[in-house]
């Protein structure tokens, strides 16, 4: 989990954060964008807890059955930035960045397994979980299509906005629910895999675009 949280800590510093400010130089578009999608997060993030999808990237929780609604709600409001970010890294190069990918797949792959885990400690059928997964794939995809979609003819300045607000609200998940999770499991060994994750990332995007400038 901290080694995807630094891989995707890099991803939204150099395939978000630095795109973005590339395309609206000048402007304020980059920060406020930013300020806002992390206060989405935080705000959408905080109704999820009290509703009961707090623990969802906890690790070892166990998940009632009766949380299927807050559960299915918590992990979209994380995969959707991700996924459109995806959808708008098409639109702007015509073709999907490996660096994201991989840091989308790295982040996501723990909170699946501990979600599943948690899922059948709590009495879970299996048809239920792979029916929770399937709609969770047909949503995320889905915002990957609008990010490709909608913003097909959109100016810079709002592909920019659109790129920024994701950014604050991937770092913020980040922030809240990944890194703490990480290291309460994994002590002083979790800012280790995290530098890993970070730099493994940049290395990815200097293969991929050469180097950063």
């Amino acid at each position: 989990m901290a080694f995807g949280a630094g891989v995707l800590i890099s991803a939204v510093a150099y395939e978000m954060v630095f795109e973005a400010v590339q395309l609206s130089r000048g402007s304020l578009v980059p920060g406020l964008g930013f300020l806002l999608g992390a206060a989405t997060f935080f705000l959408l993030d905080q109704w999820i807890g009290r509703i009961g999808g707090k623990e969802r990237k906890g690790i070892g929780a166990t998940h009632q059955s009766n949380l299927v609604v807050p559960i299915v709600l918590a992990i979209i409001l994380d995969g959707i930035p991700e996924s459109a970010v995806i959808g708008l890294g098409v639109l702007e190069r015509g073709t999907v960045g490996v660096a994201m990918l991989v840091a989308v797949f790295l982040s996501n792959f723990p909170e699946s397994v501990t979600a599943t885990t948690g899922m059948r400690a709590g009495g879970w059928g299996r048809a239920k979980i792979l029916l929770l997964w399937s709609v969770i794939v047909v949503v995320c995809g889905l915002a990957s299509a609008a990010g490709y979609g909608l913003f097909s003819d959109a100016s810079d300045a709002a592909l920019a906005f659109v790129s920024v607000f994701a950014a604050g609200a991937i770092l913020m998940m980040l922030a809240n629910t990944m890194i703490p999770e990480a290291y309460e499991h994994g002590g002083k060994l979790a800012g280790v895999f995290t530098v890993l994750g970070f730099a493994v990332s940049v290395a990815i995007i200097v293969l991929e675009r050469g180097p950063i400038g």
